[in-house]
């Protein structure tokens, strides 16, 4: 399988791409390559995502899948208007911060409510609690659904996702602290389900185009299961 991820030089995306690779895929990560670098195997293009038409040059390459992780509106915007006309399938790594509610237990994917889109003068998180990221992403699921339409497409609502390579503290903290040993503290509160911890290669395995039969857009929730959802 040809398949083509808008990133790939860092973390997540990183991931994805060498799992591909290692599957016997054939990867290309457009990215603008100042992150990190494409794994060994992984073919690189560079893209300025801020241009609206960087990516149209792809658009005839024949790639049977696209995974895109990001959180800025415009780029997927800019994205799906080059390519969603031109791959079998489209992977979007949203995230379960576009929920609404975090604290009624038995919600579903498919009821439970949502946050509202970012504003219109809001095109990315801001600032170092990253506000508006959840607004973000739900923007993003909309013009995924928007633009794909009926066409094979995953959205997957991921929890914390951890593993190698990961630019943020928050998991690496706690391992740290608990192999040092004597009294935890830990947040008060009480459960919400279950803790989902999520590998960051697992959406290499939801690029499979789905049978004619399955529904599509798919939407997954990483709420409620640490496990993949593919």
């Amino acid at each position: 399988m040809r398949i083509l991820i808008l990133g790939g030089t860092r973390f997540l995306g990183r991931a994805v791409a060498r799992l591909a690779v290692a599957q016997g895929h054939d990867v290309t990560c457009a990215a603008r390559g100042v992150s990190g670098v494409v794994p060994t195997g992984a073919r690189f293009v560079p893209v300025d995502r801020d241009d609206p038409e960087a990516l149209v040059p792809l658009a005839g390459a024949g790639f049977d899948a696209v995974v895109d992780v990001t959180r800025q509106v415009s780029h997927a915007r800019h994205a799906l208007a080059a390519l969603a006309d031109h791959v079998g399938h489209w992977s979007f790594v949203s995230t379960i911060s576009v929920y609404a509610d975090n604290t009624t237990p038995g919600q579903t994917a498919a009821d439970a409510p949502l946050l509202s889109p970012a504003p219109p003068d809001v095109d990315a998180p801001v600032g170092p609690d990253h506000r508006w990221y959840g607004e973000c992403k739900v923007s993003i699921e909309r013009l995924v659904r928007e633009l794909r339409g009926a066409r094979p497409s995953f959205i997957c609502r991921a929890g914390l996702i951890v593993g190698a390579e990961d630019p943020s503290d928050r998991f690496p903290y706690w391992v740290r602290r608990l192999a040092r040993g004597g009294e935890v503290s830990r947040p008060d509160g009480r459960p919400t389900g279950c803790s989902s911890w999520t590998s960051p290669t697992w959406p290499a395995g939801c690029c499979t185009p789905p049978t004619p039969a399955s529904p599509a857009p798919t939407t997954a929730s990483a709420r409620r299961c640490p496990a993949p959802i593919c």
